[in-house]
């Protein structure tokens, strides 16, 4: 069954193809929007909210591979899924390198389309916890003083108290309070967490003195 929390938004211009598999997802447990507009749903989405986008191919108004790079330029790293009536290969191979999730034929089978639509879910929910950890880092990180933050590239180095204190002119003393208060700010425990930190937030070891 669908998470509560979780919006599966369907876009496809023929009305039969959207009813279909709103009563198949809607069975599943599925919350569902519906758009038989691709600039209707470009208009009205939000980023925000959990879910993935089913997206016909091949629409009148908007193809899906191009209402794909309208999503990607707006900053939106929703989970596609694309229907097609025609099983167009090449084009499904662009589709996919363009980071869709997976590629329905129509009509689109229930086993299939679950399958599908459980895949972007778990991508989706890893996305966010992905950006919401990053966020998280980069709030912490801002919390730092010029000289902590100094503190901390020559930590992650692999650095000595006192080589650092030689390094930024002052005493180990000194060195050891800007340590202690760079790890409190940021919940580091150890200098293995702090350098899985300072990784996933693009931060670079300082380098050693010439």
């Amino acid at each position: 069954m669908g998470d509560a929390g979780f919006t599966t938004y369907l876009v496809d211009d023929d009305p039969a193809v959207l009813r279909s598999i709103t009563r198949l997802l809607k069975a599943g447990g599925y919350k569902t929007k519906s758009f038989s507009s691709p600039q209707k749903f470009l208009s009205s989405h939000d980023p925000s909210v959990p879910g993935c986008a089913i997206i016909d191919l091949v629409m009148s108004e908007l193809d899906g591979l191009r209402l794909q790079e309208a999503l990607a330029r707006s900053g939106s790293q929703r989970p596609i899924i694309f229907l097609t009536g025609r099983g167009d290969v090449p084009t499904s191979v662009r589709a996919m390198k363009a980071g869709a999730v997976d590629f329905l034929t129509k009509p689109v089978k229930r086993d299939a389309l679950f399958s599908a639509v459980v895949h972007a879910a778990e991508l989706d929910a890893a996305s966010r916890q992905k950006r919401q950890e990053s966020k998280s880092i980069d709030e912490r990180l801002a919390t730092l003083t010029h000289r902590e933050r100094e503190v901390l590239e020559h930590v992650i180095a692999g650095r000595l108290n006192k080589q650092i204190a030689a390094s930024l002119g002052t005493v180990e003393k000194t060195i050891k309070v800007h340590r202690g208060r760079m790890m409190a700010k940021l919940g580091m425990r150890s200098v293995a967490e702090l350098v899985r930190l300072a990784d996933r937030a693009g931060i670079a070891p300082a380098r050693s003195d010439p």
